[in-house]
């Protein structure tokens, strides 16, 4: 059902095929702010799970299943999660906002490291724990409309780009080295949306 296939001259299979579409439309939906999002990246987040298993990546089989409980979360708050009980706005981090995502992304990448080594055959624990971890923070930020969730997209996918690579995921691989530059697109998208619309100009939302 789900036997290695032949794309292109790279193995792949069907699971990281649809995955790979899944994820696509996901961030797509991101950019534009659409609610809809949190649907596909629900249910990309359980076909990579499987993916992942395969590919002995503990931490990110783990992540995506707590992807899918903060995409639940993420949804509701998109849609009521302003004090008001409006649609969420495009806000940046404080300063002490980026303190404890940073303080954040540390403490995640110790402990993760640490279960992973101590507790799963991972062959790549340190890197499978870090981009975890930051993966982890990407995704609650995304889910307040913070805007410095690109900035730890962009970061977190160019270097799981060669993580993929290391594990023979080809089609991952490529396929976050596109999440770069539509982490990059995202964030001009995103900045023109909190510094608000100039006269006559049209925004993605």
């Amino acid at each position: 059902m789900n036997s290695t296939l032949d794309l292109f001259g790279f193995a792949t299979t069907p699971l990281e095929l649809i995955s790979f579409a899944l994820a696509i439309v996901n961030v797509l939906l991101n950019i534009r702010q659409s609610h809809w999002a949190w649907l596909f990246a629900i249910v990309s987040s359980a076909t990579y799970a499987l993916v992942f298993f395969d590919s002995r990546l503990y931490g990110d089989m783990g992540l995506q299943l707590v992807f899918i409980a903060i995409s639940a979360w993420g949804w509701y708050q998109w849609l009521s999660g302003a004090a008001s009980g409006a649609q969420l706005p495009v806000t940046g981090l404080s300063a002490r906002g980026w303190r404890l995502a940073g303080a954040g992304w540390l403490l995640g990448f110790l402990v993760l490291a640490w279960f992973l080594k101590a507790y799963t055959d991972t062959d790549v624990p340190l890197a499978d724990g870090f981009l975890t971890a930051g993966s982890l923070l990407g995704q609650l930020l995304l889910s307040r409309k913070k805007l410095e969730n690109w900035h730890v997209w962009i970061a977190v996918d160019i270097l799981y780009v060669g993580l993929y690579l290391y594990k023979h995921l080809t089609l991952t691989a490529i396929l976050y080295a596109v999440f770069v530059g539509m982490a990059i697109l995202g964030l001009r998208a995103w900045k023109n949306v909190a510094a608000g619309p100039a006269p006559g100009a049209m925004v993605l939302k």
